[in-house]
């Protein structure tokens, strides 16, 4: 569904991410793992459009994504929920979703906006609601459903528990895996936390200083790769 071949980006006369390759088969749930600041978010902001590759190819399906600006990406089936989640704080939650209509407009985007309130029903009971008013795992919720409402065809979660406190992070899993293994939704997570990681996703890739260092089916992630390049 998802390819980076041969990706290279820089910021300024840093080189950060060097000849990057991944794959996110269909139906799988792919999680990008490496500690912090090792290209894990600028991977999918260049998979986003939101910041340029320097070399490499990046495609989804049958279409090269590397040329095409990032409203374009999202409205071809690209589902993004950034870190930190990005919610409107002064808007409240039905503002916040409908934003998403602007792009999926007509009887789509309300049958996927009432998806959203059947997938997540606490939100519908605080439609009303500032969004900076919402916990971070409602927000976190919000941020979701907002992407839920294109109708993605895959997912790309950048740390949705970040932040989040620990009795909310199974919820968060239980709705990743609801997404991936039920509606079918294709998703490129990155997480830190192992067993979350371990429980959802079904393959992975490790990261070191820009470039692929590990990657596999989720069990074949081994405790010598956890300890070089993901334990603090």
């Amino acid at each position: 569904m998802l390819s980076l071949s041969g990706v290279n980006q820089h910021y300024g006369e840093s080189h950060t991410l060097w000849d990057l390759s991944l794959e996110v088969p269909s139906g799988s749930c792919t999680c990008l793992m490496g500690r912090n600041g090792v290209g894990k978010t600028t991977t999918l902001k260049c998979i986003m459009g939101l910041l340029p590759i320097q070399s490499g190819e990046i495609r989804y399906g049958d279409t090269v994504l590397s040329k095409l600006p990032a409203e374009v990406r999202a409205r071809g089936g690209i589902g993004y929920v950034p870190q930190g989640r990005e919610i409107f704080p002064r808007l409240t939650v039905d503002e916040n979703l409908r934003i998403a209509l602007l792009i999926n407009r007509g009887p789509r985007g309300k049958r996927a906006y009432d998806r959203v309130l059947e997938t997540f029903p606490v939100l519908r009971q605080m439609l009303r609601r500032y969004g900076g008013d919402l916990s971070g795992g409602q927000q976190q919720q919000l941020a979701v459903g907002r992407a839920m409402i294109l109708e993605p065809s895959l997912l790309i979660l950048d740390e949705p528990t970040e932040g989040i406190q620990p009795n909310i992070v199974q919820e968060i899993g239980d709705t990743i895996a609801r997404l991936n293994q039920q509606m079918g939704i294709s998703v490129l997570l990155v997480e830190q936390k192992l067993p979350l990681a371990r429980r959802v996703a079904d393959r992975f890739y490790v990261l070191d200083k820009g470039r692929t260092v590990a990657s596999g089916a989720m069990d074949e992630l081994d405790d010598e790769v956890v300890r070089r390049y993901l334990t603090v």
